[in-house]
Parts: structure tokens; sequence; C-alpha cells
């Protein structure tokens, strides 16, 4: 018994060593997490999102990001770098190009090609089935994780969420908390590329707001979403647009008239936001092998999270679901038409739901769409 005793203490005495020698990268910083709002009231629980349809499903994992084009076709990207544009119907899909890295935010160009974040290879462009490389350094800085991305004329806005921590190691800057992110700008015209703003923690989704006045950025550790000025007596100035949100906000969209959709990837996690001001217990958890920490840090869950903002940041729009049926986690977020379309980092379908189950006083969808998954044949085999 005593050998045991012995061996059982030299064991625990190696864990703790290992916890606390063990060298990492992630230096985290003691801040405090504000209260989380509760999920009731104007975020009250409810499953709108248990409404959606399934598109495309079965031809790729992980749709992180999607746009829509002047035809209503979908392009979106998979974890393995291919690009895929979706017939307006989602009947047919073509395979545009394969980045060689991990495809998120796409927006387009002036002339319709598409711009892919690439979370290891920076901002993209895709013409004639071939990726062109935008921005891969920018302010003598190499682009660390691109993210997200919103096109507008010659300007092409894009996150770089952490310049430590490259993908996929984003709860390495969750736990450090420290504002490794940016937010850039690459200009087709002239080709610079420029830095917006810099000290944003884990900058993420990116919406250019009306008239190219603003872009909006979510700061997804900080559960915040900053309003960056580009024209205008406030130009380079920044703003809180909406802050304290209940979960990790992740792409944004801006519907071109009146609304700004959030995408969470997630809600608020109480022991994550517990371990806020114990930077050592942050660092024992960091040294732990990455399925552990996601499992301590996140809940198991899935939930199905979409908020819509009006101008002013005032919520509008509430959409959840919860169980193991839901789409989720839901990384963007894009209105187009009746629809809402969505897309998740590790989903094997994009999904869409009927825009006026959303908004009510919005357009119908055609009349006979049906909730089952789609299927579509590959245009270009």
């Amino acid at each position: 018994m005593k050998k045991l005793l012995a061996a059982f203490a030299l064991g625990c005495l190696a864990v703790l060593a290992y916890l606390l020698l063990k060298p990492t990268p992630v230096d985290p910083v003691a801040w405090q997490a504000p209260q989380a709002p509760k999920l009731e009231g104007i975020y009250a629980r409810n499953e709108v999102l248990k409404n959606i349809q399934r598109l495309a499903a079965g031809i790729g994992r992980g749709p992180e990001g999607i746009a829509i084009d002047a035809e209503g076709r979908i392009v979106t990207g998979f974890d393995d770098g291919r690009v895929i544009r979706l017939s307006a119907d989602g009947s047919r899909y073509e395979e545009l190009a394969n980045t060689g890295g991990r495809p998120l935010g796409l927006s387009f160009a002036a002339d319709g090609a598409p711009i892919v974040a690439d979370a290891k290879k920076g901002l993209l462009r895709i013409e004639g089935g071939k990726t062109t490389a935008l921005s891969t350094e920018v302010a003598g800085v190499a682009v660390g994780f691109a993210d997200d991305v919103d096109a507008s004329g010659t300007l092409a806005v894009f996150s770089d969420a952490s310049t430590k921590f490259p993908d996929p190691y984003y709860l390495r800057d969750l736990l450090e908390h420290r504002p490794n992110g940016r937010l850039l700008a690459h200009d087709s015209a002239t080709g610079i590329a420029t830095e917006l703003a810099r000290d944003l923690y884990f900058a993420n989704g990116v919406a250019i707001g009306p008239n190219g006045d603003y872009v909006l950025v979510s700061e997804t550790s900080a559960y915040r979403i900053t309003r960056i000025w580009l024209k205008g007596e406030k130009a380079g100035s920044r703003e809180v647009f909406v802050d304290n949100l209940p979960g990790f906000p992740d792409n944004l969209s801006f519907n071109g008239r009146d609304r700004i959709w959030v995408a969470l990837a997630g809600p608020r996690d109480e022991g994550l936001d517990a371990l806020s001001d114990w930077p050592l217990l942050r660092k024992m958890i960091a040294r732990l092998p990455g399925r552990i920490q996601n499992r301590l840090a996140f809940s198991p869950v899935k939930q199905s999270f979409v908020l819509g903002f009006d101008l002013d940041g005032r919520l509008v729009a509430n959409l959840q679901d919860m169980g193991v049926n839901a789409f989720s986690p839901i990384t963007s977020v894009e209105e187009h038409g009746p629809w809402l379309y969505l897309g998740s980092l590790t989903e094997p379908s994009f999904a869409r739901l009927p825009l006026n189950l959303a908004i009510p006083d919005a357009a119908a969808p055609p009349e006979g769409w049906q909730q089952t998954p789609t299927t579509p044949t590959r245009a270009n085999p």
C-alpha cells in the first residue's frame, strides 16, 4: 500500500510539474469578463433555427463562410481547401479552385471574382480555376490568420485574427486574451495593403457599413463588435457598436439596407469567464492536449445562435436552436432575397432559413419550399 501511495504521489507531482513548467507560447493576462447576459428577455431561448433547410449536404465539410453573387449563386469553402459555387436553385455545384489552405471568409471583387480570406494563405483572389495571393504581409507583419473579408469597390477589408497563433490554434489566443488581432485593407486599384486597426481581441467577422463610411469587426474573445470609421470627421477612430454579447461573435454581414447580421459560434461559457482573472490556471490549461482544452473551455451542448441588429446597434432578431440536431456552430450569416443563408465551421452542409421567420415583415420564400436536405450534382466532374 505504501508503494502504491508513493507511486500515486509521484504521479501527481509529475502531472503538476508538467502543468506548471511545460514550455508554452501562451502568456495569459488577467482581465475581468463582464457578467454574461442571461438567455432570457431579448435573448430568450427559442427554436426558430429548427426551421432550416440544409443545402449541399455531403459534398464537403466546414463551409465556414459564404457569399452570394449577383446571380444568386452561393460560394463557400471547405476544410480541404476547395472553394465551390452552388447554383441558385441548389441543384448543381462546381469547384472553382483549391487554395491549398483553409478558406474562411469570402466576398467578391468589383469584377465578380471571388476573394477569399484563407487562414493559411492570406488574402486570395480566384480566377480561371487558380488562386492569386493579394496580401500575405501588411505593415511588415505576416498575415497570420486571415479570417473574414468584405469588399466594396476596389477596397477589400479583411481581418487577421491573430498575428501570434495561426489556425487552428484559436483557443490559445482566447486563453491568452491579448490583443493580437488586426483589421487590414487591400486596394485593388493600387495593389497596396494597409493596416486599419491593431490591438483587437481575436479579430473575426468583417462588414463594411452603408456608403463605406465604416467597417464593423467582431472581437470574438472580448464578446463585442467594434466600429472603425473609414470616412468623415471620425475617420481612423473606433467605438463599440455592440458590447457584452451572449456568445462568441463570428462572421458579420450587412444586408445593404438596415440590418447587421451576427453569427455567434456558441453561447458564453461560465467556466471560461470565471477563469478570466486567473491567468496561471489558463496557462496550465494551455499546456493540456487540444481535445482536453476544448472540453474544459467550451460547453459540449450544440446551440445555433444568430442575432440581427439595426444600424444603431439595437437588437431586432434573436434566432436560436439547441439539441443534438442543431446546425452548429454557425459561423456566418448572409441575407439574400427571402432567405438567410448560414455557414458552419464543422457541419457537412450549409443551410438557409426563410427570412420571414426571422423578420416578420420580410418577404416569404417561394411556395412549396421544403426542409428536405439537398445534395447537388457536380457540374464539372
